[in-house]
């Protein structure tokens, strides 16, 4: 109830979550909500490990601090993705999300690193923390904020879908457990006179660390570029079929510049009998409704392809039947046949799945002597290539 009242009160048009402005907004009340709330436990702690001269608790409060500090980091980021396009970048700015949330994650992992060291030392030389009652009831505040704000940023993350806000929200999560297991130790110092603090740093750092490097490889693979979800791709295919005069897409580039911010291109088919005036507003209809349907920058090019033509068809379902015999997930498109008095010429695009055991000129290789092999007089013309989604 919370986190609606302070989007509601903070983020104008919350709806509107492909604007880079109300991202941005969204980015700031997060970003802030962190800070302020962080600043609030690192204060917190840290007097209270001190007093205490609990290497745990002042260990969990530099890693609330590093939390603002990555709020700060995340707040920028978005603002500098929501920066309109320039001559340097004529496609935006929005993978500053996907930086800021990679130095996010960096900062992350520094602190587990370091509190394992921190821990390590404290097993080596232990010694008998000095907790009180304020001490307790203060761990268990700071439990408490940190399960909330867990929940309001994967909210907030989920709702615009930002890595850097998600990559928060389980660094929340695992702080959640390592403040228990600091409570824990506190409690077992307490009463049972055990010096726990060292083997609950260890753990802590166990947790921050797992967190850290899975939310930095999510990250990473982002920068590279991954593929678009399979539902995306589904929803693309179901939009072009209802466009009669299109029997087919091939080719789908998936370009991935931050969130709000995609490319879409690929290949329609359309009957080589079409009027090719007629095919190209078709076209360009299917790239304004898409581009209003997806939020995406579309681009269709047109492939015409021979439709109806008995022969033609019986030679590239033949092309397709013998691909799928050299390997089960290999397919065909942009089949054209040319015949001459002895020879058929199949000329026609292979698609092999990435990773495939076999070379890209060794696949066309196989699927083409197949050919030959059904009649010495078929001759394949192929372009091997991979998948883009």
């Amino acid at each position: 109830m919370l986190t609606n009242l302070l989007i509601k009160t903070f983020v104008k048009n919350k709806n509107d979550v492909q604007s880079p402005t109300v991202r941005s907004a969204y980015a700031t009340l997060s970003s802030v909500t962190g800070i302020v709330l962080n600043l609030l436990l690192f204060v917190g702690k840290l007097v209270t490990g001190i007093l205490a001269a609990s290497v745990a608790i002042i260990a969990d409060a530099f890693n609330n601090v590093t939390d603002a500090g990555s709020s700060v980091v995340t707040m920028l980021g978005f603002r500098l993705a929501a920066k309109p396009v320039d001559k340097e970048h004529p496609l935006g700015h929005g993978r500053f999300e996907y930086v800021s949330g990679f130095i996010v994650d960096m900062v992350i992992v520094l602190v587990g690193v370091e509190l394992l060291t921190t821990s390590i030392e404290k097993i080596i030389t232990p010694t008998l923390p000095a907790v009180g009652n304020i001490t307790l009831i203060l761990l268990g505040v700071a439990i408490l904020v940190k399960l909330w704000l867990f929940f309001f940023y994967s909210k907030i993350g989920k709702t615009i879908s930002s890595s850097a806000i998600k990559a928060a929200a389980m660094d929340s999560l695992t702080d959640c457990a390592a403040t228990t297991l600091v409570l824990i130790s506190a409690l077992v110092s307490r009463y049972f006179s055990v010096p726990m603090d060292g083997w609950a740093g260890i753990v802590v750092a166990g947790f921050i660390l797992f967190a850290g490097i899975r939310a930095t490889k999510e990250t990473i693979d982002l920068l590279l570029g991954t593929p678009p979800s399979p539902d995306f791709i589904q929803s693309i295919h179901d939009f072009v079929k209802r466009y009669e005069e299109i029997v087919g897409i091939h080719d789908l580039m998936v370009h991935d510049y931050g969130p709000g911010r995609q490319i879409v291109s690929f290949h329609a088919e359309v009957p080589e009998s079409c009027d090719i005036n007629h095919a190209h507003e078709v076209i360009d209809n299917a790239e304004r409704e898409m581009h209003a349907r997806f939020g995406c920058i579309v681009t269709i090019h047109l492939d015409p392809i021979t439709v109806g033509n008995e022969e033609v068809d019986k030679m590239r379902a033949l092309a397709e039947r013998l691909a799928r015999e050299v390997d089960p997930d290999f397919s065909i498109h942009d089949f054209r046949m040319t015949k001459g008095d002895l020879n058929v010429n199949m000329i026609f695009d292979l698609v092999i799945p990435a990773g495939h055991k076999l070379p890209l000129a060794e696949a066309a290789k196989a699927v083409s002597d197949k050919i030959s092999a059904e009649n010495e007089h078929y001759h394949a013309v192929i372009h091997a290539e991979h998948p883009f989604v």
